[in-house]
This record gives C-alpha cells, sequence and structure tokens, in this order.
C-alpha cells in the first residue's frame, strides 16, 4: 500500500484496508506484489516518488494516530463482549481498526522506503535555535543554579558564621529617624496646596503666571524639604533612600499634575477660540480639576495624571494575598544576600580607584552575583509585586510597569522598557515638550538624562551626607552608551550581541562599582568601619 505507482491504485488499496479484514489484507499484498513489478520496470519514474514520498507520510501519520493514541485494541474488544452493549457496530470498528493497524505495520519502515526525504536542519544550527523550545535548558540553569548557590551558601556560612543580626528588621537605632516618618507624612500635604492653586486657576481667579510660581514653589518644597531633614540628622542610610525615593515620586505626581492640567486649560482655551482638536483629544475627557481625581493619582501606581483610568471590575483577594506573601519572602531573601553576602565583601574590599587594579577586578567580579541577585530581587519586589498589589486593591487597569527588558539589545531599549512609569513621565513632560519647543532630539534626550541622573544623584547622595557625583555620572555616561551599543546592534545585525553587551555593562561595569565606590567613600567620611 505504501510504495503503489498511480494515485488509483494508491486509493484503491486504501479503501480495501480500511473497509475489509483479512480479505482486504490479501488484496493488497497483491496490489503490493504487482507494484514492485512495475516499480523494476519504471524504478526512474519521478511521479511514483513523489506519491511515494506523500504516501509515507500519510502512513506514519496514520499509525502514529491511531496505533499510538489506542494501544490496546484488543482489550477494548474484549470488554465490548463481556458488556454486551453495542456489540455489533462497535465490534466492526475496533476490528477494522486492527485491521488497519496490522496493514500499515507491515508497510511501514521497510527497508525499501526512504529514511530521508526532506532537507533538514539540525535544532542548535543557527536557523532553528532560537525557533525551537528551550524550556528543558532552562530547567536545567535552574537546577545548576540552584546547586552550585546551595553550595556557595554553605560555604559562606562555614566561613563567616551567621551573620544577620536580631536586628536587622527594627532596633532601637531606627527611633531615631522619627524626624524621616514625620516629614513623609506631612508631604502629601503639597498635593492639597496644588489643588488648591488648580481650583483658584480653573475659576480664573488668579493668572496662569502665578499658576507656574505657585507650582514651583510647591514642587520646590517637595524635594527640598526632605533633603533638609535628612541633612540636619544622623539617619541611617536606608532610611534616607526611602525617603528621598517617596519624594521623588511626589515631585513626578505633582509636576504631572500641574502640567496636564496646564495643557488642558490651553486646550480649553483653544476650543473656546473656534480651533479643532483632534478626535482623540475630544473622546478623552473634558477639562475639570477634582479633589477626588487627585486623591486617587496620588495613590495610583502611575506618574502620568489624568482625570480617569481604566478600572477593572473587582478586587481578587485571594491573589493579592499570594502577592503578599511572595513579597515577604523575597524581601527577606534579600535582606539574606545583604547581609551574609554584600556586606563580607566590600567590607574585605580596598577602595576600587585607589588600590590594586587587579584586585579591584575580583572585588568587582565577586560582588557582581549577588548584586544582580539583590537588585532582580528588587525589580521583582517593586515594580512586579508591590505595584501589581497597589493596582488591584485600587483595581488599576493598566498593569504594565515593565517590559521585557532582559531582551533589550541596547542600553536605549533597557531604559525605555524596565521602568514604564517613569519611562511614561520623562516622554510625555519633558521629551515631546522639548521636540514640540523645536529643541533637537539629541539635547532632549541629554535633557532627559540630566533630569534622572539629577534625581539619581539626590536619592543616594543624600542619605549618604556626601555629593561625590557618582551617580550622576554613571547616569550621565549612559548616553554614550547609547550611541556605542546602537552602532554595535547596526554593525552586527545580532540581538544576542547587543544583548550581551547590556549584560556585560549592566552586571560588571555599572552597579557593582557604584556599590563600592559609594561604600568606601561613606566609611572614609565616618572614620570607621562600621558597616552600613
Amino acid at each position: 500500500m505504501a510504495i503503489l505507482d498511480t494515485p488509483e491504485n494508491v486509493t484503491a488499496s486504501t479503501e480495501t484496508s480500511t473497509s475489509t479484514a483479512t480479505p482486504g489484507i490479501s488484496q493488497s499484498s497483491s496490489d503490493l506484489n504487482l507494484s514492485l513489478r512495475r516499480r523494476r520496470s519504471s524504478s526512474n519514474s519521478a511521479g511514483a516518488a513523489a506519491e511515494l514520498s506523500s504516501k509515507i507520510d500519510q502512513l506514519e501519520s496514520d499509525v502514529g494516530g491511531d496505533m499510538m493514541m489506542d494501544p490496546e485494541p484488543m482489550e477494548e474488544s474484549d470488554a465490548l463482549r463481556s458488556n454486551g452493549k453495542g456489540y455489533g457496530h462497535d465490534k466492526d470498528r475496533v476490528e477494522n481498526r486492527e485491521n488497519r493497524g496490522r496493514s500499515d505495520i507491515k508497510f511501514t519502515y521497510r527497508p525499501s522506503v526512504p529514511a530521508h526525504r526532506v532537507l533538514k536542519e539540525s535544532p542548535l544550527s543557527s536557523d532553528l535555535i532560537f525557533k525551537q523550545s528551550h524550556a528543558g535548558l532552562f530547567n536545567l540553569c535552574i537546577v545548576v543554579l540552584v546547586a552550585v548557590n546551595s553550595r556557595l551558601i554553605i560555604e559562606n556560612i562555614m566561613k563567616y558564621g551567621w551573620l544577620i543580626k536580631t536586628g536587622f528588621w527594627f532596633s532601637s537605632r531606627s527611633l531615631r529617624d522619627w524626624p524621616l516618618l514625620m516629614c513623609c507624612l506631612t508631604l502629601p500635604i503639597l498635593s492639597l496646596a496644588a489643588y488648591l492653586v488648580e481650583k483658584l486657576a480653573y475659576r480664573k481667579y488668579i493668572s496662569e503666571p502665578i499658576v507656574v510660581f505657585f507650582h514651583v514653589l510647591i514642587t520646590s518644597a517637595a524635594v527640598l524639604y526632605p533633603v533638609s531633614v535628612i541633612l540636619s540628622c544622623e539617619s541611617a542610610v536606608l532610611s534616607g533612600v526611602t525617603l528621598m525615593l517617596f519624594a521623588c515620586i511626589v515631585w513626578l505626581k505633582l509636576v504631572s499634575y500641574a502640567h496636564t492640567n496646564y495643557d488642558m486649560r490651553a486646550l480649553a482655551n483653544s476650543v473656546d477660540k473656534g480651533d479643532t482638536l483632534p478626535n482623540t483629544l475630544n473622546a478623552v475627557y473634558s477639562h475639570d480639576v477634582s479633589f477626588k481625581s487627585l486623591v486617587y493619582f496620588m495613590v495610583a501606581p502611575t506618574l502620568c495624571y489624568q482625570p480617569s483610568y481604566p478600572r477593572t471590575a473587582s478586587i481578587r483577594k485571594g491573589w493579592v494575598v499570594r502577592q503578599f506573601v511572595k513579597l515577604i519572602i523575597f524581601t527577606g531573601f534579600m535582606g539574606f544576600i545583604i547581609e551574609q553576602y554584600i556586606n563580607p565583601i566590600v567590607q574585605n574590599s580596598q577602595h576600587p580607584l585607589k588600590g590594586d587594579l587587579l584586585y579591584a577586578i575580583e572585588r568587582v567580579l565577586k560582588l557582581s552575583v549577588p548584586n544582580l541577585y539583590v537588585w532582580l530581587c528588587m525589580f521583582y519586589c517593586f515594580f512586579h509585586l508591590w505595584l501589581n498589589i497597589l493596582a488591584e486593591l485600587l483595581r488599576f487597569g493598566d498593569r504594565e510597569f515593565y517590559k521585557d527588558w532582559w531582551n533589550a539589545r541596547t542600553v536605549d531599549e533597557y531604559w525605555r522598557m524596565w521602568n514604564m512609569p517613569v519611562h511614561k513621565w520623562m516622554v510625555r513632560h519633558i521629551y515631546f515638550p522639548c521636540l514640540r519647543h523645536k529643541v533637537p532630539k539629541g539635547i532632549a534626550i541629554i535633557i532627559v538624562f540630566f533630569v534622572s541622573a539629577v534625581f539619581h544623584e539626590l536619592c543616594i547622595a543624600v542619605p549618604c551626607h556626601m555629593f561625590k557625583l557618582w551617580a550622576f555620572i554613571g547616569i550621565m555616561f549612559q548616553i554614550p552608551l547609547v550611541v556605542i551599543t546602537s552602532y554595535l546592534q547596526n554593525k552586527f545585525r545580532s540581538s544576542m550581541v547587543g544583548n550581551m553587551i547590556f549584560w556585560f555593562i549592566f552586571c560588571i561595569l555599572g552597579q557593582p562599582m557604584c556599590v563600592l565606590l559609594y561604600y568606601h567613600d561613606l566609611m572614609n567620611r565616618k572614620g570607621s568601619t562600621e558597616s552600613i
């Protein structure tokens, strides 16, 4: 049946083998012998080869579909006989399947059947490597990662002992940070002041320059007030970083609130003058100043203000509980890595710019792995767990807090994908306003990175009570890296090359170096070797 020459014989043989039992098999064998004699007389027939290949594919499919999916037809037939239910029709169906299976097995993978019929590449070849599923290799990497890190944990505990102190989360020293807590609780009052300014502007009680002046005062106070509180007291570095991050979030939200309302007033004035607006602007919302929308915006997981947001239908309470459990687990894991790994490494290191070069490289490489773990845990805890928990509790619908930045091929792609709330704020309130004011694209990019560098420096330098500008220089150094990685990506035309360069810069040259620089400068400022 598998090597007939003509479609007529193939059809006849197929119908015979599927509709009859033993007589059909005999007839099929006769047709096979006849076809073999014909094949000897016309062995160079191209039509026969094509028909052979197609029939072999069909036969393998039939065997794989029927024989493999129903490996025990005899047991099924016996069960039907014993039950006595539907014996007639089911008996014929089972016998037909048995006979067809026997017939298929007779002609499948015979020595005369070609084993190689089409062009195929190896799974790991360059053409197929990214089209294959690598789930098994991923599982292998997870197993190896767990095994290697388990050994390192045991080795670390044997060498240093258990370094996590009882007062890691809270101690009597934390009570000294009460001014920072009071500052954090009073910062939201500035949003009320911004609302009053916008309400007066909406009713046209104050002119536009006065509105801008008041918003500059309010947003400046949102940054200068926490900075003055932190610098006026000797607080823990972690407490100062937390307050500065909160202050920067409040500043970004207040700027967005003021800028959005300013733009909405401008659009409203254009409509009053008879100008026609695009349909996208007409369909979104009308200009209004609502205290309820401001309160929701100040607690929502977004930095871009708008009077209304997409909302989900309900809150998944069980889902929220599971995310909270994950948040606690990963936060504890982060603290374990910091206390057990990072602190001993940085305490036993030298200043990377003042000591031996090879020793500095060894310390940076040794610090890169635990630092990467901490950074990934931080990202997962904040951008995935915490922001999604907050979004679920507030029924906030747009939860694209990050994209697949781990696949970034250039530094530019990384900065556009890893922190979507900040990226949307930068694009909405700095980058495109610069372009609309005829600022060149390159200058607009520099301005964006400059604003980011200033706030990175504030969040680190102020809690450490020193201004070395390492964070500022690190962020501004991203501009030439954007140009270099974009050039390499265009030159090699390979996503692997760009992604490997990104990970090398991210894991080796970036964060570990900054950690060592700030740690040693902080220790030099304190004049002791106590841990932070």
